[in-house]
């Protein structure tokens, strides 16, 4: 919930930051997760994926999309430059926020308030979550860096686009749903995301020190 809840402020605050009142008047431009969740895609969904998996997947969910009004944007960009900064917003607070959590992981275990790792025993709880909450944050940014509409890569690619381009794209992006249902459902590719999840997740890790602490594999 959190997790989705700091994509979607992503999105509304950096509109808001360009121009776009529209998030502030909906009320969107804060980090209440009350204010982003939808009960579909942030509650019942992964709670129903929990109860089918027995806690063995931590579930699929979307947040309430962020309605922003591009017409509103400053002058100062293209408007599908604005757009385009607005949709990096969100995968980036999620980076954001797993830096945050593997910094927070690795004071708390060189503080002692977590058990000692050792050779061949288990994490701890408290490990484990840490751990988890990390890679989903980083496991999300990917994600939703997609290239596909409506994934927020979609947009950015979009935005990266040459001018003579844009409208080719803009006519194949009707496909972009298929993409991203492909990903979710066939088996290799949600494989491929999860090794890209835990790659970065393990390499960020690395430059701080907490993966030697956690003596955690190469991908």
């Amino acid at each position: 919930m959190l997790s989705i809840c700091v994509h979607e402020y992503g999105h509304a605050i950096v509109a808001d930051k360009l121009g776009d009142r529209l998030p502030r008047s909906q009320g969107r431009t804060t980090l209440n997760p009350l204010a982003h969740a939808d009960p579909i895609g942030t509650l019942a969904f992964p709670l129903i994926s929990l109860v089918i998996t027995h806690g063995a997947s931590i579930g699929f969910g979307w947040g309430k999309p962020v309605m922003v009004n591009p017409n509103s944007f400053t002058r100062k960009l293209q408007m599908r430059v604005a757009h385009m900064l607005v949709a990096a917003a969100g995968p980036a607070m999620n980076i954001l926020l797993g830096i945050i959590i593997t910094v927070a992981h690795l004071v708390a275990t060189k503080q002692g308030w977590l058990a000692e790792v050792k050779p061949g025993t288990p994490w701890s709880t408290g490990h484990q979550a840490f751990m988890a909450a990390g890679m989903l944050n980083f496991g999300l940014a990917i994600f939703n860096c997609i290239p596909a509409p409506p994934l927020d890569g979609g947009a950015i690619l979009e935005g990266l686009l040459p001018h003579k381009y844009v409208a080719k794209y803009q006519e194949i992006s009707v496909y972009g749903p298929f993409v991203l249902m492909a990903v979710i459902m066939i088996e290799p590719l949600r494989n491929a995301l999860g090794y890209l999840a835990y790659s970065a997740y393990y390499y960020w890790s690395s430059l701080i020190g907490l993966a030697q602490v956690l003596r955690l594999g190469a991908p």
